[in-house]
């Protein structure tokens, strides 16, 4: 998935309230060991700070 790329989150077990939002991954390289395989997703929601999401978690738009 390309840096900044608009995403849909379908579900999010890091932090459910994140669920149906959008957002955008921040990630400059692909996850590793360190997120565990998991994207950084910055949500477009004040309240809710940056999530680890899995790939099947969310999809482009």
């Amino acid at each position: 998935m390309p840096k900044r790329q608009k995403v849909q989150i379908i579900a999010c077990a890091d932090d459910p309230r994140a669920a149906g939002k959008t957002g955008e991954v921040i990630d400059e390289a692909p996850p590793g060991e360190l997120t565990e395989g998991r994207w950084t997703v910055r949500v477009d929601a004040f309240w809710i700070a940056d999530v680890l999401c899995e790939s099947s978690e969310i999809r482009p738009i």
